[in-house]
């Protein structure tokens, strides 16, 4: 995704955000990873299911594969056949497919949501929230909870987040 990063301003590129958004930004990555989340591994699947053109799924799949998000493996020999299963990394991303489709069934009304997160075990729908793992607070609050220059940050990052104290590398 070299083009894409090209669009990164030069003191974004440490930035997780712009990083991340470099990975998994693109519209098509994004259904495809959905996709791979509901149980799809073959070319056909996603292609059946997101009516997108093979050579467009065939640079979104390479992609992908290169990012370490999914992982292409044969699963037949003649002719070889290969499917698309999720990594560990692809897998991680999950909470934030998830939090973002709870961020669009939000803004509709429940009649409305063509689709929704259900407990698998007892069919019931859940709302997902993102909360701080040590504290269990919801992290929505943009008065309580703010961004501010890490340990690594460079000279733009510490500029822009000035004004907040900076989060002390390890072991100080």
């Amino acid at each position: 995704m070299v083009a894409l990063a090209s669009r990164i301003r030069l003191e974004d590129r440490e930035c997780p955000l712009s990083t991340t958004v470099q990975h998994v930004g693109e519209w098509w990555t994004l259904l495809i990873l959905h996709d791979a989340f509901d149980g799809c591994t073959r070319f056909d699947q996603f292609q059946e299911n997101l009516g997108i053109s093979s050579s467009m799924l065939t640079t979104r799949l390479k992609s992908l594969v290169a990012e370490g998000l999914l992982e292409r493996r044969p699963y037949r020999t003649n002719p070889v056949r290969h499917e698309y299963v999720l990594t560990g990394l692809g897998r991680s991303l999950r909470p934030v497919i998830v939090a973002l489709a709870a961020w669009g069934n939000s803004r509709l009304a429940p009649e409305h949501r063509s689709m929704v997160l259900v407990d698998a075990h007892s069919g019931e729908q859940v709302e997902p929230v993102v909360v701080d793992a040590r504290t269990g607070r919801r992290l929505d609050d943009s008065d309580d909870y703010v961004f501010t220059a890490g340990p690594a940050a460079g000279e733009a990052m510490r500029n822009r987040y000035a004004q907040r104290p900076a989060v002390p590398a390890e072991g100080e």
